[in-house]
């Protein structure tokens, strides 16, 4: 009787082992399977060639793309209207309304002589003084010539309104009448021209973006990330399932005549290695984007 008691204790222990390895084993293989990975190949094709492996070349796994990412720091970043930048013009108030109303940003523009009305030139202080020094110094005959003095405001107001009015109204008949007198005077426009300051606030503006991008990517979304070997192969595992972007930060995939970079949308499976080819197909070729 005994010995049977001792037998089946035996078995109970040995049954209970059984279960808790059974218990451990699958929750450790349900551990490595619950995860997937990244089999990821980089080649870059030049014009009339043969894809070249892109070696030790560092690419992210994100939750966002880098597109939306970089549109996300954009609209976080502090960039005036185009109303405001001319608001802050150092210009008068009627140059303002007319770059505004026209959407002319660039006052040298060979083609402003085409946008610009006689009853422009004469009620905008900077179009005025622009056309009489283009057509100054005997480049043009006929022009009207001012008969009020600024000495004659204050003593005689009534009189110097009343020249300065007759001046406006012929210098408008006269530019009408000679409308071939306007080309040029966007040449002396240069000193109140804010094009430049325009361009350089943007210019600013988007390498601000472009180094902000990468460190939002990687402070944010970045789920994983790894190098390529002399092969153009790279493995990325770990991850949970679900889906991602792949994506080179900004970097450049060279081969010749070709710049690449990728932000390809991936999706990752449980217990299986997804397959991602980077090649020209699904890369943006920067060389083909410039003019």
């Amino acid at each position: 009787m005994r010995h049977l008691i001792k037998r089946r204790n035996i078995a109970v222990r040995l049954l209970c082992g059984a279960l808790f390895f059974s218990v451990g084993f699958c929750g450790r293989m349900a551990g490595q399977t619950s995860t997937g990975s990244l089999d990821i190949s980089v080649h870059v094709t030049a014009t009339g060639g043969r894809p070249e492996p892109v070696r030790q070349f560092t690419l992210y796994v994100l939750t966002k793309s880098f597109a939306d990412i970089s549109n996300e720091v954009d609209n976080g970043a502090s960039l005036p209207t185009r109303d405001k930048f001319i608001d802050d013009l150092k210009v008068s108030a009627k140059l303002k309304d007319w770059m505004k109303g026209h959407e002319v940003m660039d006052l040298t523009a060979p083609d402003l002589d085409k946008v610009v009305t006689p009853d422009d030139i004469v009620s905008i202080p900077e179009f005025l003084e622009a056309y009489q020094k283009s057509n100054s110094g005997g480049v043009t005959t006929g022009m009207p010539t001012p008969k009020f003095h600024e000495a004659d405001k204050e003593s005689t107001p009534e009189k110097y309104e009343k020249a300065r009015q007759d001046y406006f109204a012929a210098m408008k008949k006269f530019i009408q009448s000679h409308p071939s007198t306007v080309s040029g005077m966007e040449l002396e426009l240069a000193g109140v021209n804010p094009k430049l300051a325009w361009d350089k606030l943007h210019a600013e503006h988007k390498r601000k973006v472009m180094q902000l991008s990468p460190e939002t990517a990687q402070s944010k979304y970045l789920a994983g990330k790894t190098d390529t070997d002399l092969e153009g192969h790279a493995m990325i595992t770990g991850l949970r399932p679900g889906n991602y972007w792949l994506s080179s930060l900004g970097m450049d995939g060279t081969s010749g005549d070709r710049r690449l970079r990728w932000d390809v949308p991936v999706t990752v499976q449980a217990g299986q290695a997804t397959r991602v080819d980077l090649t020209n197909v699904n890369g943006t070729d920067l060389n083909s984007a410039i003019p």
